[in-house]
This record gives structure tokens, C-alpha cells and sequence, in this order.
């Protein structure tokens, strides 16, 4: 019998991997902060970085995903064969470091959007989604637990219907996308800093190599027509993750833009106070859809930024590091180790007096920082045959992964300047 239209969507759905979870982790609740700031405080004018960022955040998350197929090794493991072994502690250090900062300002953003809508205590709620967090990692199977995370992406699509619910001139958008009206100021300079190195992550390059690497593990070695295949799936997949990342992230500027813009309230410093503002300006359903929608991403982000740390900790100290791994197995403790400091690391932050935004400006930073070397030495290890083998990466991708680094290079001096 042929399958119906609904079977062959869930089909295609099913197939599609980690190219698809790394997009939609990228618009973390910090990443909606930045995005709600970017509409509120500049309007439609910011629209043009999430056209100009695509292919760039593309090209590289393919790089990272091709790598990681490739060697069957994540990140850290060819980092630390290639270069020496200061390199990859420093680059290990600072990623969990930034990791843990980051899910302490998302589990924040989380609990106060549930605040928002039901009442009672954030910090309890903090506690309650950094548990939850935890425990799907530790005891679900990992093939259901990344199918379970596949199908919380369909969260993200709230943003796309707030911009739905509230009228717009898409003509004035569209002009605002092709010639945006910005004046070269330190305002304007610090929010593109921070849009570009929102965008562009260093813990989804550690994630989807990382998956990439999972997906093969305990499989057969494949022959060169069955790399080929699988190589244009990654392509593919990772195209259509950044894309719907990009385009939650355009939707999200778009429709702050149209509301608190155009309402006068300029100055939004954290998604959960995105979703409070809007409540007034575009009513309860805009108000509802954008705190659940914070909620379901935060729910994708944190076990991302938690298992991208572990991972990296894994292959720096050599482990055999797998969210297939039971909690009962040596190696497997360790593994989950590190997923549970990051996590309670989170939780614990957000019981001090230190400023979620700040938490989130030293989190960008470091992201900002660590970001440019890696990806020197991603685009570097891409092109080594004694790496790659036959599959070294081809000139336009490797033009658009270069171009990449140096957008991030440029956005890191810019940074360092306005400080």
C-alpha cells in the first residue's frame, strides 16, 4: 500500500539527525534574550544577521559534522592528536566553562518563564527542570532520547506563530532585510558582536561531531559510496537545521520588533522578560506561545551544552565517553560525571547574587574567544589528508568555512575594542 502524505512527513522527519538538533538548540533562551533585544531595541534593522549569517554557520557546522564522520573521532580527539596537549586542556576548560554559564542563564530563563504562567517559586523550578535535564540523559536510551529531542525542535515553531498573531507590512520588512537603516555606533557594534556569536557556537561544533561519531558507533566501516551518500545526508541535514534555526531566530527579531518596538519598549535584557512584555502589547496568546516556546528550548539547549562538555572531557582524557554508556560502567560514570557538574553547575548559579545577564556576557564572551582558534584548527584538520583521507573538504566549502572564521575573528577584535 502507498504511505499517505502524513507517513511520508514522519518518514523524512525521522530521518533527519543531528544536523536538525544543533540548529534548534542554537536558539537556546539566551539566544532568544539576544534576539528579543536585537527586534525590541533596533526593529526590523537587525533582520539582515540572520540572512548573512546562514551559510556561514552552515558551511562550518558541516565542517564539524564531516570531520567527526569521517575520523570517527569527536573534536577533542583530533585536536589532541594534531596539536599539542595545552591546546586541547585550554580549549576543554573553557568550553565547559562557558557551557555551564550558559545552562545556568537558560535554566533561569526557564523557571522564570514558568513563573510567569503558573506562579511560585523560580528557584524551585530551577532545581526541577536541571533534574529533569539530568535524568533524560542518564537513564533514557539514547536513540529515544535523541528522538525525543528531535521532535521538541516542533517547540521552536511558537516564535514563528507569534509573528503570525500580530499584523505586520512585510513590504517594510523586506526592505529592512536588503537595506537596513543603522548608523555605525557602539550600540549597534556590541548587538551584531553578540548576534554573530550567538549564531555561531562553539559547543555545536563538539555536538554534532559528536553525534556524527555516535551514530557510527559499533557499525560497519562503510565503503567510499556509502561515505559519499552519507556525506550529501549531512550536507543536507545540517543545511535544513541551520536554516530553521536562522529562520526561529529572524522569526523571534520579527516579531519583538513589530510589538515592543513599535510600542516603545526598547530595553529587553532576558527572554522571560521578552515574554512578560509582550503580554500587554499582543495579548495573552503571543504572551503564552513565547514563554512555552523558552520552555521547549531550554528543554533541547541544556542536555546539548551538558553533553557537548562531556564529550569533550571524554575524548580529552581518553574515555569511551557515550550517551549509550550505562551509569554503572567505569567509563560511563565519568562520562555522566561531567554531565552532572555541568548541570548542577548551572543550577547553583543561578542561586547566587551574580546578574543572569552578566552571566550571559561572560558566557558570549568566552564562547567569542574559544570560537576563532577552533575553528582555525576545524578548517585546518578539513583539509588534511592524513585526517580526512579522500574526503577533505572541497574550495567552496572550505572559502564559506574560512570566511566563517574570519566573520568570528573580526566579531572577538570588535568585542575586545568596545570593552
Amino acid at each position: 500500500m502507498k504511505p499517505t502524505w502524513s507517513q511520508r512527513l514522519r518518514k523524512s522527519f525521522q530521518s533527519l539527525g543531528p544536523g536538525l538538533i544543533t540548529g534548534a538548540a542554537d536558539d537556546d533562551p539566551s539566544g532568544i534574550a539576544t534576539y528579543s533585544q536585537a527586534g525590541a531595541q533596533f526593529g526590523f534593522s537587525m533582520l539582515w544577521s540572520m540572512v548573512f549569517t546562514l551559510p556561514l554557520m552552515a558551511a562550518i557546522q558541516i565542517i564539524s559534522a564531516r570531520i567527526g564522520y569521517v575520523t570517527r573521532r569527536g573534536l577533542v580527539a583530533n585536536i589532541g592528536q594534531a596539536y599539542p596537549r595545552w591546546v586541547l586542556v585550554s580549549t576543554v576548560t573553557l568550553l565547559v566553562g562557558a557551557n555551564t554559564l550558559n545552562i545556568a542563564a537558560d535554566l533561569a530563563a526557564m523557571a522564570e518563564a514558568l513563573r510567569l504562567l503558573l506562579g511560585g517559586s523560580a528557584h524551585v523550578y530551577v532545581v526541577s527542570f536541571g533534574m529533569l535535564c539530568l535524568l533524560l540523559q542518564v537513564f533514557l536510551p539514547y536513540r529515544l532520547y535523541v528522538r525525543g529531542l528531535k521532535w521538541l525542535t516542533l517547540a521552536l515553531l511558537a516564535y514563528v506563530a507569534v509573528a503570525l498573531t500580530v499584523p505586520l507590512n512585510w513590504g517594510d520588512v523586506l526592505r529592512a532585510v536588503v537595506y537596513p537603516r543603522l548608523t555605525l555606533s557602539n550600540e549597534v557594534l556590541l548587538m551584531v558582536v553578540a548576534l554573530f556569536g550567538t549564531t555561531i557556537s562553539p559547543y555545536l561544533f563538539f555536538w554534532q561531531a559528536a553525534q556524527e561519531m555516535e551514530d557510527l558507533r559499533g557499525g560497519p566501516v562503510h565503503s567510499l559510496q556509502e561515505v559519499r551518500h552519507h556525506l550529501r545526508r549531512i550536507k543536507f541535514d545540517t543545511i535544513l537545521g541551520m536554516t530553521f534555526s536562522n529562520l526561529i531566530a529572524f522569526f523571534v527579531i520579527l516579531s519583538t520588533a513589530a510589538t515592543l518596538h513599535a510600542a516603545g519598549l526598547t530595553h529587553i535584557e532576558t527572554s522571560a522578560q521578552a515574554a512578560e512584555a509582550l503580554r500587554p502589547v499582543a495579548g495573552d496568546l503571543t504572551f503564552l506561545l513565547f514563554s512555552l516556546g523558552i520552555i521547549g528550548t531550554g528543554m533541547l539547549a541544556v542536555p546539548v551544552l551538558a553533553g557537548s562538555a562531556a564529550y569533550a572531557v571524554a575524548e580529552a582524557f581518553r574515555w569511551e565517553g557515550t550517551l549509550s554508556a550505562r551509569l554503572g560502567q567505569g567509563e560511563g560514570r565519568g562520562f555522566y560525571g561531567v554531565i552532572a557538574f555541568a548541570t548542577f553547575g548551572g543550577v547553583v548559579l543561578c542561586f547566587t547574587p551574580t546578574d543572569p545577564v552578566k552571566e550571559l556576557f561572560w558566557a558570549a564572551v568566552l564562547n567569542g574567544v574559544i570560537a576563532v582558534p577552533i575553528m582555525v584548527v576545524m578548517m585546518l584538520l578539513a583539509t588534511r589528508r592524513d585526517t580526512m583521507g579522500a574526503h577533505t573538504i572541497g574550495h567552496r566549502l572550505r572559502a564559506l568555512g574560512w570566511l566563517a572564521t574570519a566573520a568570528m575573528a573580526a566579531t572577538v577584535v570588535a568585542m575586545l575594542v568596545t570593552l
